[in-house]
């Protein structure tokens, strides 16, 4: 029996804690929930997916039906000694999952330790964090068509995976609902430590020889010196993607800034931290109305408790303006706005 309520908060459902409501909400445990919803009336109203609610920014009220993915299980599908493939339904917690995979010993998603949200959502963003990304270790997706209401899958290829991006963000935006993801993991992990700050922390806890929980660790603790807690500060992480500039552009800003860091994809493509480049535009800790900048961490926009969405999107472009202004790079979301301008 399927259970619709109306003018539903959701507050407890967004980490940025903006009390917007959904016309309509349900929350859904299995697929099979998915499938029956998709035969009522209610389909055909405008649709928001809800995982952990981390990469949303809520700008007023959801006049449609909010369907809140809370499916649950972990499961292996493959196996041999070296590797296993493990099969994760869409509403598991993404950084349990993870503590899952390092209890097994299994390495591949111990430097993504701590990331906000729910599986379901880390292939459609190709989530990454201290040199991994999501599609080193994906293998394919099921995926309900929404308006041809069936099961598809994906494999890796077909997600066209690419910087904070996949398929899911771009030319299949909105078609689809993501209900399960399966990861290759190794059981002879080669450990990634060379990427900002792991190296030092390990060295730090005077770990030599690190293990996959090592590196987990290094990593939680990493993210908490500079991230606050959603549950005490309203936000949703990086609220911007890191920028990709020419060479041109890159040597262009570091004859002015030489302690720029940077971080080199290629021969002609160099990756600026975007917090480095809100900071210098003094916006680190800035505090306008209800909302403001993180005072360790300039890319983390917050909800000081009582700012709306709108508030918070202000804010955003300000920041976006001087940014373009004094670097003439021009920072994009990485959050995903829902709603009017």
């Amino acid at each position: 029996m399927l259970s619709i309520q109306q003018n539903h908060s959701l507050k407890a459902y967004n980490t940025f804690g903006l009390n917007a409501k959904a016309r309509y909400f349900i929350e859904i445990t299995d697929e099979q929930q998915l499938q029956e919803l998709a035969q009522t009336e209610y389909w055909e109203l405008p649709k928001l997916i809800l995982g952990g609610g981390s990469n949303i920014l809520l700008i007023d009220d959801f006049d449609g039906l909010v369907i809140k993915l809370n499916t649950k299980g972990i499961e292996i599908v493959e196996e041999n000694e070296e590797e296993v493939v493990v099969r994760v339904a869409a509403g598991e917690n993404w950084h349990q999952f993870v503590l899952h995979t390092i209890e097994q010993g299994w390495g591949g998603v111990e430097n993504l330790s701590l990331i906000p949200g729910c599986v379901g959502a880390s292939p459609m963003q190709n989530i990454g964090a201290y040199g991994v990304e999501i599609e080193q270790v994906f293998e394919q997706l099921k995926a309900f068509h929404i308006q041809k209401k069936e099961f598809h899958q994906f494999k890796n290829k077909e997600c066209e995976f690419g910087y904070r991006s996949s398929i899911f963000k771009t030319s299949v935006k909105g078609q689809y609902i993501i209900t399960s993801v399966e990861f290759k993991l190794s059981k002879e992990p080669v450990l990634n430590t060379s990427y900002g700050a792991i190296q030092a922390k390990l060295q730090e806890m005077n770990i030599t020889e690190p293990t996959v929980k090592n590196v987990s660790d290094a990593v939680i603790a990493i993210r908490q010196s500079k991230l606050p807690d959603p549950k005490e500060v309203g936000n949703s992480g990086s609220f911007f993607k890191n920028p990709v500039v020419t060479e041109q552009q890159f040597q262009s800003i570091l004859k002015e800034h030489e302690t720029m860091p940077f971080y080199r994809l290629s021969e002609d493509e160099v990756k600026i931290p975007a917090g480095w480049l809100i900071e210098q535009c003094g916006f680190k800790g800035k505090q306008v109305g209800n909302t403001g900048t993180y005072k360790n961490q300039a890319l983390i926009l917050v909800n000081h408790g009582n700012a709306t969405g709108q508030e918070i999107w202000n804010f955003a472009q300000q920041i976006q303006q001087t940014v373009q202004e004094k670097f003439n790079i021009l920072l994009e979301p990485e959050v995903n706005k829902i709603g009017c301008n």
